[in-house]
């Protein structure tokens, strides 16, 4: 019985992290994305930082919801909490890795249009659409397996949890 109350408690806490619209994620990474960008930026150029927005040589850049990637936070989040038989402690560190690690690259990929956006505009697009599609993507699949790896995780997310309860079931065929 403690473990259905386990896999209720962790689901319950990944739909309701969720609420409303991710604006949780985007609450706490908007401000952490923006500021490094910022003072990163502001080491090589004249920055001007309002709301959002980096405004340098004559560019504004808006900083919105997308590139701050709340939603690939969330899967994160999601994926971490749906493994079973993690203690809290280890828990709270695959999500903080995962977490800080996406960061990194987020910020990384956000400064690189930047640069893409001031010495090569004409392949802006193109890269934008392909770190957006392909890149943002592999970040999330590439953190998970970094955290296979680091953290010795053998479970896998949410099927563990289903096999489980399907092999508790009453009613089976």
């Amino acid at each position: 019985m403690k473990k259905h109350i386990d896999i209720i408690l962790r689901y319950l806490i990944i739909a309701l992290i969720a609420l409303p619209n991710l604006y949780l994620f985007y609450l706490i990474f908007t401000p952490l994305t923006i500021y490094p960008l910022y003072f990163i930026l502001n080491i090589f150029f004249d920055v001007a930082l309002t709301g959002n927005s980096l405004l340098l040589n004559g560019f504004s850049i808006n900083i919105i919801n997308a590139c701050v990637a709340g939603a690939a936070y969330y899967l994160l989040f999601a994926i971490n909490m749906s493994i079973p038989g993690i203690k809290i402690r280890k828990r709270a560190y695959m999500i903080g890795f995962s977490f800080l690690s996406l960061l990194i690259l987020n910020i990384i990929r956000i400064l690189t249009l930047i640069l893409v956006l001031f010495y090569g505009a004409s392949f802006f697009d193109i890269t934008h659409k392909f770190f957006w599609y392909i890149l943002s993507t592999l970040f999330v699949v590439l953190i998970w397996f970094a955290e296979i790896k680091f953290f010795k995780i053998k479970q896998i997310p949410v099927y563990t949890d289903f096999n489980y309860l399907y092999k508790k079931a009453r009613i089976k065929k």
